[in-house]
């Protein structure tokens, strides 16, 4: 109970964060070992039934940890210490999960040591010891051939733990891939909780980016918003987990190609008034990430909104976005949704990219990707993998579309947090669905 009204607080305090101030660190560290909490003791139980993994051994060494170790330790381990060994065992006839730490410290409230190095001095034998005492019908660890978030097992400790396991559970080993991905890309009520308020910051920060505020024509350059982005994540004791960008379309200019749109050398603009500007922004809190990209114009002397033509070009980004996230179903591979996708939006005579990606503990996350700007033909294996529920998206996509006034193809680039769970799709904290008019007069 006191757990429960403790998140109540923090919710309802959180909820004012784009008006008022972030959680004070040690508030920020309640409601992360509180989520933790929730997902060891009734999510991951979940995860190793449905992937049929009853033992999951999670290893690590300090400063090069696996990233799976990294979503999994409390706000007080920045991070692992020495070797952390962790032991995941779920005896489902008895309904039960063990959470044990083959290391000299408890991890935190949720992880209970099970080494006392003063009679057992070898670790790797003492790990031995529990397996044997569990005797699983599998032992997961973390290798993959495909998915780095869960190949963080180095060649040392696998080496390591082959030579210390005796000959019978050696064959046990498999690759913990399935029960990483799982682990890795699926939301609890808690997260998604915050997550809503995480977005709504997102786009706080752009809309004030995007603002006379900032911006002077004339004078601001693209590379003068984009620090400014930066600091005021800084100053609001938050992060970002990319460089942001910003950049520019106008009338007088041809439009970039791919390559150069998604190159990281952005050229330095001096914004002008006319100018079809957008950012690819995303920050992180509380082990949580978000990825966003927005567009706005820049209002010239005597205009009072954005031209039409513009707005119609920008509808058809949403529309793109419309058709794919219709596509979205459970047991459905990201490969067989994109190119649905992109076939019923050439049919309406659209020209649409598509190249979302799994968000979540990590920007670019691990689980279903759907598309590449580069694979539009569909992404091997990682296409392959179906979309699960309670899972959250980058819907990022563009379309292009040609512009008769400025005689040329303008490029509407969109992305947002998206969630798919058992009611559907929805956007996490709404999408853009107008250019923000940039009224700098």
């Amino acid at each position: 109970m006191k757990n429960m009204v403790l998140f109540c607080f923090l919710s309802i305090f959180i909820a004012e964060i784009g008006s008022a101030q972030i959680l004070p660190e040690r508030d920020r560290a309640s409601m992360r070992d509180e989520i933790l909490a929730d997902r060891f003791n009734n999510l991951l139980p979940k995860l190793m039934d449905d992937t049929n993994i009853d033992m999951w051994l999670v290893i690590s060494r300090e400063y090069n940890e696996d990233p799976v170790i990294r979503t999994m330790l409390p706000a007080t381990w920045l991070n692992a210490r020495r070797r952390t060994i962790l032991v995941f065992y779920r005896n489902k006839t008895e309904n039960t999960i063990e959470k044990l730490a083959v290391a000299r410290y408890d991890v935190g409230e949720n992880i209970q040591s099970a080494w006392d190095k003063e009679k057992q001095p070898d670790q790797w034998q003492r790990l031995v010891e529990i397996i044997q005492e569990r005797n699983p019908e599998k032992i997961a660890v973390n290798y993959s051939k495909y998915f780095g978030i869960a190949d963080g097992l180095v060649h040392t400790d696998f080496q390591e733990l082959k030579e210390a396991l005796p000959q019978n559970f050696e064959s046990k080993l498999v690759s913990a891939e399935p029960l990483a991905i799982a682990w890795i890309e699926t939301r609890t009520e808690k997260e998604m909780e915050l997550y809503n308020t995480l977005v709504k910051v997102t786009h706080d920060i752009i809309d004030e980016a995007f603002s006379s505020k900032v911006i002077t024509p004339g004078k601001t350059t693209t590379d003068d918003v984009v620090w400014w982005m930066r600091q005021k994540v800084t100053d609001m004791g938050l992060e970002t987990w990319f460089h942001p960008t910003i950049d520019v379309q106008r009338s007088e200019r041809k439009l970039k190609s791919h390559i150069e749109s998604f190159s990281k050398a952005k050229k330095d603009d001096v914004i002008q008034p006319g100018d079809l500007i957008h950012c690819d922004f995303g920050i992180t809190y509380i082990t949580l990430n978000t990825d966003c990209q927005q567009h706005g114009y820049i209002l010239k002397k005597g205009e009072t909104g954005v031209p039409g033509f513009l707005a119609e070009a920008f509808e058809t980004g949403n529309r793109v976005q419309d058709i794919f996230t219709n596509n979205f179903k459970t047991g459905i591979t990201g490969n067989e949704i994109l190119l649905k996708s992109l076939a019923e939006g050439k049919a309406e005579g659209l020209r649409p990219s598509i190249y979302t990606h799994p968000l979540g503990t990590y920007g670019h996350s691990s689980g279903t990707t759907l598309g590449m700007w580069d694979s539009q033909e569909g992404v091997p294996v990682n296409g392959d993998y179906p979309l699960h529920p309670n899972t959250v998206y980058a819907i990022e996509l563009n379309n292009t579309t040609y512009v008769k006034e400025w005689d040329k193809d303008v490029r509407i680039m969109l992305e947002e947090a998206g969630f798919w769970g058992p009611k559907g799709f929805r956007y996490v904290n709404g999408r853009q669905e107008k250019i923000k008019p940039v009224n700098t007069f």
